[in-house]
């Protein structure tokens, strides 16, 4: 009874069928018709084989009977093949259900974070892996940006601005180096320092800095400067510091600029500037509280990422005591300048 309730199963496998065609090509069976013996045996025509036969001849064996003869109710058909999502007779899928749908058990979790520890010990470990960030973090790195190279023209007198700076250093610390000033062709620069800093990340975001600014043109001044530098949200490039002159003025600066992309290539950038002063400084012409304001919209276009002409328009305004100190001098409180420039770092 066994033998026959495994014969669907045999003849549904694709091993049986291969093995039945495997042992066609070497064994042709043939079959004639047969009569019937009141005995109960049957007399073969002479192209016929009896069963007796059959036992007598390893040839002749019934290969049906020898494969039926195995017992595959104990078979695992997962490992057959059978149980990857597919049913026998057909290429559905098995239905989602049957696919675990439980979270990974805590034991996949209990190892330690780190294997090597297990084979090199945790102390020796972590010291290696500390050299790495310091050597991946730390190597230092030169860069340079113009961020302003400019002319600009403003009712026949045409003049120039530069805003330049530059770092040394890992992504920890570095050395900053910064120059920024202002004037007319043929005349004095208006304005021009150079600041250098030391540079201490405090964030993912910013850095704080340090150091020493000088005035190069006008009255000579020297001044203690701190500050910070980074992105605000939203993507705003902030600089942000306040300096300490050697005469005991105060003063600070905030500027801000934000990357506004129309296209890959094409840029338009907003920026802003503010400077503040805690004491009128006449010397200097700045008055206390708000003393400049500039405001600029300049389009740049990218003809590659570290070299990019623009064009655009700046506004200044002196405030308060500081407009002033213009109009006595005969300068204009109010100015705006039509500015083409370069901006490049490498």
């Amino acid at each position: 009874m066994r033998y026959l309730l495994a014969l669907p199963l045999l003849a549904a496998s694709p091993a049986f069928a291969q093995d039945q065609m495997d042992h066609a090509g070497h064994h042709q069976h043939t079959s004639a018709p047969t009569s019937a013996d009141p005995s109960g045996s049957s007399t073969g025509t002479p192209g016929s084989v009896s069963s007796g036969d059959a036992m007598e001849s390893p040839e002749a064996m019934d290969h049906s009977m020898m494969n039926g003869s195995m017992d595959h109710s104990g078979m695992d058909h997962m490992q057959m093949g059978h149980g990857m999502g597919m049913t026998h007779g057909s290429a559905a899928p098995m239905p989602a259900g049957d696919i675990p749908q439980a979270p990974p058990p805590a034991e996949a979790f209990s190892g330690p974070d780190f294997a090597a520890d297990q084979f090199v010990g945790a102390d020796v470990m972590a010291a290696s892996r500390m050299h790495v960030v310091r050597e991946a973090s730390g190597m230092p790195v030169f860069w340079l940006m113009a961020d302003r190279a400019e002319f600009h023209a403003h009712e026949g007198k045409d003049g120039y601005t530069w805003d330049v700076q530059g770092s040394y250093g890992g992504h920890i610390d570095k050395l900053w180096f910064k120059s920024e000033g202002e004037g007319n062709f043929g005349e004095k620069p208006e304005r021009a320092e150079v600041q250098a800093l030391w540079s201490h990340a405090i964030g993912p975001w910013w850095d704080l800095q340090a150091g020493v600014r000088q005035d190069l043109a006008g009255p000579s001044r020297a001044h203690a400067a701190i500050g910070v530098q980074g992105l605000a949200p939203y993507l705003f490039e902030m600089d942000a510091a306040a300096f300490i002159s050697n005469k005991g003025d105060v003063t600070a600066r905030v500027e801000g600029e934000l990357d506004q992309r129309i296209t890959q290539r094409l840029i338009l950038q907003p920026r802003a500037e503010i400077n503040l002063a805690a004491q009128d400084i006449p010397e200097l012409g700045i008055g206390s509280g708000v003393d400049r304001i500039e405001a600029g919209l300049r389009l740049r276009y990218e003809i590659r990422r570290e070299f990019a002409p623009y064009m655009g328009i700046a506004q200044e305004w002196k405030v308060g005591t500081s407009a002033d100190y213009a109009r006595a001098s005969g300068e204009e409180a109010s100015v705006t300048n039509f500015v083409v420039g370069v901006r490049f770092w490498f």
